[in-house]
């Protein structure tokens, strides 16, 4: 007579369906941040507005079409992603009055006090190196374009992350743009090889 076999996984043990595998899709992470970034009533060239305006000064023969390919490849990396729906979510759970109190009302409230919207927006800077950093700052200050409307409460929404969110994107962009201008200007001069760069 064969003895039956004991549960191997804790789910086993307490009787529960055993959990699939975690498997996650990148292109549908792709896919839902752009396609939340549309809900939310952003669209990828008021990015790149605020692109020209933090760079025109520096470069400008700076096309818009430079500025939503740089806004583009920023959206690519996972980073930024998840950022984006991360703090969407946390705007639209705080719109709908599903988060539990206090951070329901900091957030609703775009509390000053309520910093964790800036920090999520740095996990997207950091991405192209500390220059991102001062375009970040001063675009916050500022908030030309799209983001003073997203910075307006009387309008109804709750955009506490996106905001700081579309800054972000837009100052990591910038960044990348002078990362590659510095890059082209060197090989047009043909700078000399560093010591070991064979």
């Amino acid at each position: 007579m064969q003895t039956p076999e004991k549960p191997t996984t804790q789910e086993e043990k307490m009787g529960m369906p055993e959990r699939q595998a975690y498997s996650l899709d990148s292109r549908k992470v792709a896919e839902a941040t752009r396609r939340w970034l549309q809900k939310r009533g952003i669209k990828l060239e008021e990015i790149a507005e605020l692109v020209l305006f933090l760079q025109s000064k520096y470069y400008p023969n700076l096309t818009m079409e430079e500025c939503m390919h740089n806004v583009e490849k920023v959206l690519e990396k996972r980073e930024v992603q998840n950022a984006v729906l991360t703090g969407i979510q946390l705007d639209v759970l705080a719109e709908e009055g599903k988060l539990l109190s206090p951070l329901q009302e900091m957030i609703k409230n775009d509390e000053g006090l309520y910093g964790v919207d800036e920090i999520l927006a740095l996990s997207i800077v950091n991405v192209y190196g500390s220059i991102g950093l001062t375009n970040f700052g001063y675009i916050d200050k500022l908030k030309p374009g799209v983001l003073e409307q997203l910075n307006d409460k009387s309008q109804g929404p709750v955009h506490t992350f996106l905001d700081d969110i579309v800054g972000a994107i837009a100052a990591a962009a910038s960044s990348r743009i002078a990362h590659n201008k510095q890059s082209e200007r060197e090989v047009e001069i043909q700078m000399p090889k560093e010591p070991g760069d064979d």
